[in-house]
Order: structure tokens, then sequence, then C-alpha cells
């Protein structure tokens, strides 16, 4: 039996600001002065609206930011300016996440990941206070008042993790408060914000500790993925996301909306999962977990930052295998994941919603309007080891104009997936320049026509979708008469 799905096209729409556009995650900061990661940025700015970067180690060693021989402290803003001129020179703002400690103002010798970025507080707040200050002072007298006002300062990453630090709340509290001041210091109306958590955790304990010390907390920061406190320890990927919960993000992100009052939240950090060898971030599964998340968060987030939008990663290590699951939208090769595409998909839908009726267990279907055209968005999407079968969807929209075309664009596992022909090639880890430019025509997009009737301002289409899958339905509509 055939899914329905209905739109009033004439119904009041609500908005649907980009708001997953806002930013988008990255490795640390040193990766940022690849050509390839640049290129990669680039490319993501340019095809899927990507406004903002975050990154971890700003303040590690390996930038240089701040080291020490003997007694002398020697600041050097050097490589970072770098990073943040050539985001600037593409019309990207960083998401400046001030993390982690440089050696020479670290109380202890705890690291993490591989390029050991050292967790442990400052032996001596009031000079971290004084690079803090230093720092932000120059990058206000290099790029101007109006452009860094215009940025986020976030404090530490993941603070209630002992990977990040004590995961204690006192000491993150107390190094929220030296960082906040030094950065008031410099202009009070300086974006600082945080707790910046794993897992949605300490946000009304972090505001009412604002309160009492009157401290200002200008927005909210956390992350949340969907392995998050599921399954056992051990686990593999897909044990812990089959105990998850279907839309589990959303309802986090309505609690998280709901104590953060009036302040902005920005969630930093989301994916499939949370583990950076997931075969599923590679496949078709990632980019209907993307739709659906996405669009699910709508009128609860300021920003929604996908972790990651590259595989120029190394957390752990660098790898060479083309697909090896990691976090990003592009591999290293740039070659565009199936997420990547639903990103894209995102990008090209307006900003106006009619409400659509109907529902289904796997199925969901979003109405998107723009001047001369109207979407429909299609997810089949269920969770690991869960029920879901080939469903066919009849759309239906009422009060519309003659359509001048049809286009449908899909992502499944035989539309837009590079990984499948990547396999089916033998997997080779090494690719060639040709290879390359075959698994890159693989993974687009494309639009293809697609067949619709239309009676009395009716407009119908049915879409087949198979499990784990994208659609998007086009309608385009010619341009009223100015006469």
């Amino acid at each position: 039996m055939a899914v329905i799905f209905c739109c009033d096209l004439a119904s009041p729409a609500t908005n649907l600001p980009h708001f997953w556009e806002h930013t988008v995650g990255s490795d640390h900061a040193p990766i940022a002065l690849r050509a390839d990661w640049q290129q990669q940025m680039r490319r993501a700015h340019d095809e899927l609206g990507f406004r903002h970067v975050r990154f971890h180690g700003l303040l590690c060693d390996d930038l240089g930011t701040l080291i020490s021989e003997g007694d002398t402290l020697f600041y050097s803003f050097f490589n970072a300016d770098k990073i943040f001129d050539f985001l600037l020179s593409i019309g990207m703002r960083p998401f400046v996440e001030l993390s982690f400690m440089p050696a020479t103002l670290a109380s202890g010798n705890k690291t993490v990941f591989h390029y050991r970025a050292n967790v442990t507080p400052p032996k001596d707040y009031a000079q971290w206070a004084k690079l803090i200050r230093k720092l932000v002072a120059h990058w206000v007298e290099r790029y101007g008042l109006d452009e860094v006002r215009e940025w986020l300062f976030e404090v530490w990453n993941e603070p209630n993790l002992e990977a990040f630090g004590s995961g204690k709340q006192d000491d993150y509290f107390n190094l929220y408060r030296y960082t906040v001041e030094a950065i008031k210091s410099v202009d009070s109306a300086l974006k600082v914000g945080g707790p910046a958590t794993a897992a949605n955790a300490w946000i009304d304990d972090f505001i009412r500790f604002c309160a009492r010390s009157q401290l200002p907390a200008d927005f909210i920061s956390t992350h949340h993925y969907p392995t998050d406190a599921f399954g056992q320890p051990g686990d593999d990927t897909e044990a812990q996301l089959s105990n998850s919960q279907r839309s589990v993000l959303r309802d986090q992100a309505r609690e998280v909306r709901r104590q953060s009052g009036d302040r902005p939240v920005y969630y930093t950090e989301w994916c499939t999962s949370s583990n950076p060898r997931d075969p599923m971030h590679d496949e078709p599964y990632a980019a209907a977990f993307v739709i659906k998340t996405i669009m699910e968060a709508n009128g609860l987030v300021q920003g929604y930052s996908y972790w990651t939008f590259s595989d120029i990663f190394e957390e752990n290590y660098f790898p060479s295998v083309p697909f090896h699951g990691g976090f990003g939208l592009l591999t290293i090769h740039g070659i565009a994941k199936p997420a990547y595409r639903a990103f894209e998909l995102l990008h090209a839908l307006g900003t106006e919603m009619p409400p659509v009726e109907g529902t289904h267990p796997t199925v969901d279907a979003w109405v998107v309007r723009k001047a001369g055209s109207a979407t429909v968005l299609l997810t089949n999407y269920a969770l690991p080891r869960h029920p879901i079968a080939t469903e066919t969807i009849q759309i239906k929209l009422l009060n519309a104009h003659p359509p001048i075309g049809v286009t449908i664009r899909r992502i499944d596992s035989d539309h837009a997936n590079a990984k499948q022909r990547w396999q089916e090639m033998g997997s080779p880890e090494y690719l060639t320049g040709a290879i390359v430019a075959e698994l890159n025509a693989v993974s687009r997009c494309e639009p293809e026509p697609h067949p619709f009737d239309f009676r009395d301002g009716a407009l119908g289409a049915d879409v087949v979708m198979p499990p784990l899958s994208v659609a998007a339905v086009t309608f385009r509509f010619a341009a009223p008469s100015s006469g």
C-alpha cells in the first residue's frame, strides 16, 4: 500500500533558516594550513554554504601560539593568523574553540589524541588570562572590532569528559571565569559561551554558575551523538545505534533549548556516530540520518555543526584508505560521500515550510518553498537492525500551479554512492587520478526528470523509496506575470 503525504501549498509556512550552515567541524588547527584542507574547505563553503569552521588545538604547541625558553615566554600568533586570513578570504569565519593548554602553562602531562594535546588546567591562571587577552586583542587589531564581534569564542572542548581534563565542573567553571573575563576586558560585546560539553551535560549548572558569579554566557554550546549512553562498552557502532532511539537528538535538543532560555544554542559537534571508524559514515545511511536529524532540529538551535567536513583528519592517525569510515563529508581525496550530497540537497532548499499531512514508521516528508519552486524532501530511515522496507510514496500538492518541470535527486545504494563503486573496484588503498575522477563522477547527485500528474490545481507524483534513502522532488513553476 502506498504511503500518502499531502501539502497545501497555500498554507501559512514556518521559517526554515539554514542553521546547519552556520558552522562545520574540522580536525585541529595545524591541519588547516594544508593546501588540500583549504581546497576542500573552499569547496564546502561554496557548494554547501558553511559560514564558520570550528577545530581543536588553536593553543597547542604545534601551532606555536605560546612557547617558552627558560623563564621567557614567546607569543606567536602568525600560524593562527594564516588560518584565519584564509577563512576570511573565502567568506568564512572561525568559531573559536579555545583549546588546548600550551605546555609551558600546563599543570600536568596528560594529553589526548595522536598529536598529544595537553588537557591539564593552567598552573597559573593569570598567565592563561594574559594569553587569551593578548590573542583576542591581536585579532581585534588585525581584523577590526566589527569583524571579531561576529565571531564566537567557545571555552575548551568536552570538559565533562576525563579525556579532556579532570571531568569536574569546578575546574571548568574556574577556567571559564578567567577566560570570559579576559575576553570581555578586550571588548564587552565579544561573544563568549560554553560549556562545550559532551552529551548535553552541565547546561543548567553552567547557567546557574554564570548567574551566581555575575559572568556572561552569550550562548550555550554542547555536543551530542546518537551513540551517547547507548549500548555497552565494547559494543560495535551498529549495536550501539540499534539500542538508540529514533529522533533521540531532536528530543535532546528540545531539552537543551528549554534549559537555555533565550540564549542562542549551538551544537558544535554532532554526527551519525561518535566512532571515528564507522563504515556508515561513508554510506547512504548517513545521508538519510543527516536529512532527518537536521529537519527535526528546526526551531531548536541557532547552529548545528556537523563533525566533520573532511577526512583530512588525524586525531588517531592519518589513514590512506579512501573510505575508512572517517567523520568527514569528503574523503581524503575530496570524493563526496552520500552525507555531503545530503547537505547539498539541503543547501538548495528555500526557507518556507508549509505543513505536511501524513505519517509512516520509517518515511518522513517535508515540503520547502522558494520563489518559483517547491521541493518535497523524503527520507526512508531506520536505526540499524530495526525494520525497514522499500516504500512507494504518493505526493499530493494542493493549490499548485501547472509545473514547467519536475525533477528528482536521489541518494541511496544506487545513487551518489561512491563507496559502493570503490568496493566493486576491489577497494584499492591508493587511488590513481583516473580512479578519483571515476569515483567523483559516481558520487554526483544529478537531477533527473520525474513523471507527475496535474489536475484542478492538484499536483501528484509517486516515488519509490528503498531502505536508507533520500529523495528530493522539485516542482518548478513559471514566474507570475508582472502585468
